[in-house]
């Protein structure tokens, strides 16, 4: 038995990894272990999830570093960090893909040999790592990686239009379902496969006719990725035909319908701050960092709006993956019992929610960075367990009392097996003295909507 089928809900903590390794004139390298200091600080960092409970961290391997070349390895650091995940018995949820890819790879997701590349780079992970790690994300958020390299034109390939993001979608999800495939054939039945998608809400102004078209074919774009690899992409599909306009072929499509890769678990990222989108009348925005549309903090009700959607459609259960709010410490504490008291509350009621993920452990640095000239601290987004406080050697890790929280709320759910744990109630129950006073950042709002954590 996994954890994912032990009937129990498991709390489980990220820390933020997007890589996107190419520069360009105004683009700046983002490699979050780098700005963060983990490459330096992964030892003590992993000891800080396995310290306020978690039993998974979904934690991520630098793909750009361990394979710099093509044909080359270099998993030095990696063998580090994965011998200390057994030291501490903390097991790892691995992103293989969570943005970007090496430098040698030209045209990154446009390239028509990145998912071998792809399943070649998985395969090795499993091999190596497969006596410690089991449980996989192969793309992390692959649509708003479709939006970000494929539509919108911000990160490499930098395609656009709604051409370049079913190509880029497309492409994910062959890389993925080559690289589920890979995995499965080394660890076999060991093999849990967490698919992450971000849970996209829009409302408002969205039936008025400026706006409807272009609402309806974001709901149906929200689950391309995951229809493909569930083989529910055949002709009936809304956005087939598009595909085929796109210049996907039909024996691609036919291939994803015949051998499907679902997950194991689906995996749903929601932020109540960033994940709901408001259309409004008589106003137009293109979406993105250039141009974003206000969102709306729906709270726990789209919350439980994503998770019970994404279970109903795949029929798999479904995890929490990411959710946080950028706030003072006070508001961060209110959202972790708000929404872990949600996910109880829909555990009550029968929905198979197996996991829940406070994103990030400790604080990170806003996707701004990449085209910004501003020192890091500017970037600076306060949601973590911890925060992160320059000092002169270094990046110091701040415990805050949202770290006790989650660490009560997770030692409750561990004592409760098979059955929703009922102790969380609303956030009013009792909880332990925080572990040392803390002082509240100020709040750093990120510019776009879409998801502050990747």
């Amino acid at each position: 038995m996994s954890w994912h089928d032990d009937g129990r809900l498991h709390f489980a903590l990220g820390i933020e990894n997007t890589f996107v390794p190419q520069e360009g004139p105004g683009q700046r390298a983002i490699d979050e272990y780098e700005l963060t200091e983990h490459y330096t600080r992964y030892r003590s960092d992993l000891a800080l999830a396995k310290d306020v409970g978690a039993e998974l961290l979904r934690w991520g391997i630098p793909w750009h570093r361990v394979n710099p070349a093509a044909g080359q390895w270099d998993w030095a650091w990696v063998d580090g960090a994965m011998a200390r995940f057994a030291e501490l018995g903390l097991e790892p949820i691995v992103d293989l893909l969570h943005y970007g890819t090496p430098l040698w790879l030209s045209d990154q997701f446009a390239n028509p040999d990145f998912p071998r590349h792809f399943a070649e780079y998985a395969g090795r992970v499993a091999e190596r790592y497969g006596h410690i790690a089991t449980s996989y994300t192969p793309v992390n958020e692959p649509m708003i990686h479709a939006q970000f390299c494929g539509q919108y034109g911000y990160w490499p390939p930098y395609l656009r239009g709604q051409r370049g993001l079913l190509t880029v979608a497309t492409n994910l999800a062959e890389a993925s379902a080559r690289a589920q495939r890979r995995i499965q054939q080394v660890l076999g039945e060991r093999a849990v496969f967490v698919h992450v998608d971000a849970g996209f809400r829009y409302v408002g102004d969205i039936h008025v006719p400026e706006h409807a078209e272009r609402v309806q074919a974001m709901l149906r774009e929200r689950y391309l990725v995951e229809d493909l690899l569930t083989g529910r992409v055949g002709a009936e599909h809304p956005l087939h035909a598009d595909l085929l306009d796109a210049g996907i072929t039909p024996s691609r499509l036919d291939a994803f319908e015949q051998d499907p890769t679902p997950p194991t678990v689906m995996g749903v990222n929601y932020y109540p701050l960033h994940s709901t989108e408001v259309f409004e009348a008589g106003v137009h925005h293109g979406g993105g960092f250039a141009d974003p549309r206000p969102t709306r903090d729906d709270g726990v009700s789209g919350l439980r709006e994503v998770l019970t959607a994404y279970e109903e459609r795949y029929q798999v259960p479904v995890m929490l993956t990411e959710t946080c709010v950028t706030a003072p410490v006070a508001e961060r504490i209110t959202w972790l019992q708000e929404s872990v008291a949600e996910v109880h509350a829909l555990r009550a009621q029968g929905q198979r929610v197996v996991g829940y993920t406070w994103w990030p452990l400790f604080d990170m640095y806003e996707w701004t960075y990449r085209h910004s000239d501003r020192p890091r601290r500017d970037h600076l987004l306060t949601m973590g367990l911890y925060d992160l406080v320059e000092a002169p050697h270094g990046l110091q890790r701040e415990r805050t009392p949202v770290a006790d929280v989650f660490h009560h709320l997770a030692g409750q759910a561990a004592t409760t097996p098979g059955q929703a744990a009922t102790m969380a109630g609303t956030g009013t129950g009792t909880v332990p003295a925080p572990h040392a006073p803390a002082q509240e950042s100020t709040p750093m709002t990120p510019t776009a909507p879409a998801p502050v954590a990747p």
